[in-house]
């Protein structure tokens, strides 16, 4: 599976890594070169500096050919946008983004975009353990 990532922070990082080593192709974008050094010293993946909002830098990653694409910024817009293009320019058949706020993930599903909140996934895991 070719896998384009935008976003190495600990997440996009860490997913890179699993991806990885289970032997997926795997393309990691970020605007920070020394965000980078969050990846496993044997990743065999390809780290670019770029913009994943920037068709081109997109195109660099492999997102013409690739089956999935994730966004992971810190950016709710930014994971959006680039969710977005992925979808409808570049027709990657699964795309997935990372949103905080919680009423914005449920109107972007509604849109058709498959995003995910932590907010709401962590808050009903402590609801989970308060209660058993």
């Amino acid at each position: 599976m070719k896998v384009v990532i935008m976003g190495c922070g600990r997440v996009g990082a860490r997913l890179a890594g699993l991806l990885d080593i289970e032997g997926h192709n795997v393309a990691i974008l970020d605007t920070d070169a020394y965000s980078f050094r969050r990846l496993p010293p044997d990743f065999g993946g390809t780290a670019l500096v770029g913009n994943g909002t920037d068709e081109e830098s997109l195109k660099k990653a492999g997102i013409e050919e690739a089956d999935v694409f994730v966004s992971l910024t810190q950016g709710d817009n930014r994971n959006v946008m680039a969710a977005q293009i992925a979808k409808y320019i570049f027709n990657v058949p699964k795309v997935v983004c990372r949103i905080y706020d919680p009423l914005r993930r449920e109107l972007y599903n509604s849109l058709g975009l498959e995003a995910f909140s932590p907010t709401t996934i962590f808050a009903q895991m402590l609801k989970e353990k308060l209660e058993g």
